[in-house]
């Protein structure tokens, strides 16, 4: 992160985290530090009590520091960087992928990446995965440039991607009609009219609007050659997720802290990387 984009992004959430005097004239920890405090966290993954002893703040200092900060980015960087899809913008997504993935009509590609989290207590088995962890569901949709369109989080790791994907916001929109998508379009040199999709993997169901590859079976060459440059294309999420995997340690270990904690740490951290990808 530079200077310049440090600076931008206290600027934007220095009124939601400012502190006042309080009555034993008691200094308050200034904006700065706090942002400092909280990009630390994020960006190493060391336990509220390690950043505490650098920081010479109290563990719980630390811990409500963080999540007042990642909540404050959410609520001001949201509506900068992330704001909600509309008709124009996916227009443009779909321009950047076929400008630079040579797939026409794709308004992003989606799927699932499981965040590692300490036990929740008293959950059962709602948040244990089938990869043997602990985890909630970050659901993204990605454009060509590796940039964030849209995130939900917070689903159990118990469930599928397909499971995820039917419960989440962005299906009930479209669904709904709430969620506009272009209207079709033809094909480059071509007559053929066709809807504007997601590109997903075989976890995700067969739609109009979200299109996955060919079974990997009785595959043609025709059908082979598709699923190549389908999966060329929806690489752009997993390189994406990939991306905040490397600059953000706290994914590399469980988040030690309750789902709903780690689901603004989790938006947090998409939101800085769409500032940061700027």
């Amino acid at each position: 992160m530079t200077i310049s984009t440090f600076d931008y992004i206290l600027i934007k959430i220095e009124p939601l985290i400012i502190k006042n005097w309080t009555n034993f004239n008691k200094t308050p920890i200034i904006c700065a530090e706090r942002l400092i405090v909280t990009l630390r966290y994020l960006a190493t993954g060391t336990s509220f009590r390690s950043i505490s002893f650098n920081f010479r703040m109290g563990a719980s200092t630390v811990r409500s520091i963080v999540i007042e900060t990642c909540e404050a980015l959410w609520t001001v960087l949201q509506p900068i960087h992330m704001a909600v899809p509309t008709e124009q913008n996916l227009k443009k997504v779909a321009d950047q992928y076929w400008n630079l993935w040579e797939f026409p009509n794709c308004v992003g590609s989606i799927d699932g990446k499981h965040i590692r989290l300490k036990c929740p207590a008293n959950s059962g088995s709602m948040f244990y995965n089938y990869k043997n962890f602990f985890s909630i569901v970050l659901q993204a949709v990605a454009d060509a440039k590796c940039k964030f369109v849209t995130i939900e989080v917070g689903g159990y790791g118990r469930q599928s991607d397909g499971g995820t994907f039917a419960s989440s916001a962005i299906y009930t929109m479209k669904n709904s009609g709430d969620l506009n998508f272009p209207k079709d379009s033809y094909l480059p040199n071509t007559t053929i009219p066709m809807p504007y999709v997601l590109l997903a993997d075989e976890a995700y169901p067969l739609l109009d609007w979200v299109l996955r590859p060919y079974a990997r079976r009785n595959l043609t060459l025709e059908n082979e050659y598709f699923n190549s440059r389908l999966s060329r294309a929806r690489r752009c999420v997993e390189c994406a997720f990939g991306i905040i995997n490397l600059k953000w340690r706290i994914l590399w270990k469980p988040i030690e802290t309750t789902p709903s904690n780690a689901e603004i740490i989790v938006k947090a951290i998409c939101i800085l990387h769409n500032n940061i990808q700027c």
